[in-house]
């Protein structure tokens, strides 16, 4: 079964995590999991400048650490890096301490303040031990974008329908992804129905300071 939104029940577990931004105007915030890649990289970012849209990349590390003139690239040009773990790690399947040290490794090479579990699993345990140093940002929308069987036009679909004022959606950037045949049209289709392309403010994804302290 496929979840166009996350369980209602993360909220109430996650509850300084991100969803979806405070915003009673018609605004998006668009986010790529799982870059950098030589192959799609590029391609998003010319997509992206040509509409003028700055997006957050919640990029994994040691990808990262092995491209880093895109990285260099994605900070240059007005976009936010965020920390995707150095290897992308399943938190259901993965011990607390091996997962947070995942965590911490990527930091150097994409974000030490915002990080996107992968697949959308953490523990508890794993939540509560992160969110003292790092603000958690999940998603409003998954249009399945990664999923060759769901395909391009469900993908297009799926955004046109579930958009709404604050939606942060969850897009791939990697080469088996549709993003990048729907990129355009969905940015000109958001557009067209007076949405507009934001990240979050600063409030949003940076904790108070005593959050950074340790146990």
């Amino acid at each position: 079964m496929r979840l166009f939104r996350p369980w209602l029940l993360m909220r109430f577990l996650f509850p300084r995590a991100l969803f979806r931004m405070e915003s009673s105007d018609r605004s998006l915030c668009l986010t790529f999991d799982d870059g950098p890649d030589p192959l799609s990289t590029p391609e998003i970012l010319g997509i992206l400048r040509k509409y003028n849209v700055k997006v957050m990349f919640f990029c994994n590390g040691f990808k990262a650490e092995n491209h880093p003139a895109l990285m260099d690239r994605i900070i240059s040009e007005g976009h936010l890096s965020g920390n995707h773990g150095y290897h992308h790690m399943n938190g259901w399947k993965t011990p607390a301490e091996r997962y947070c040290n995942n965590v911490l490794r990527a930091s150097e090479r994409t974000s030490d303040r915002i990080f996107r579990p992968p697949y959308g699993k953490i523990s508890l345990k794993q939540y509560r031990k992160l969110s003292k140093r790092f603000r958690l940002v999940f998603w409003d929308v998954m249009p399945y974008d990664f999923d060759r069987d769901f395909g391009p036009d469900k993908t297009l679909s799926v955004l046109m329908k579930k958009i709404r004022n604050g939606s942060i959606v969850v897009l791939h950037d990697k080469p088996g992804s549709s993003s990048l045949r729907i990129l355009g049209s969905f940015i000109e289709n958001a557009l067209s129905k007076g949405y507009k392309f934001i990240l979050p403010q600063p409030d949003q994804y940076i904790l108070h300071p005593g959050f950074y302290n340790s146990d």
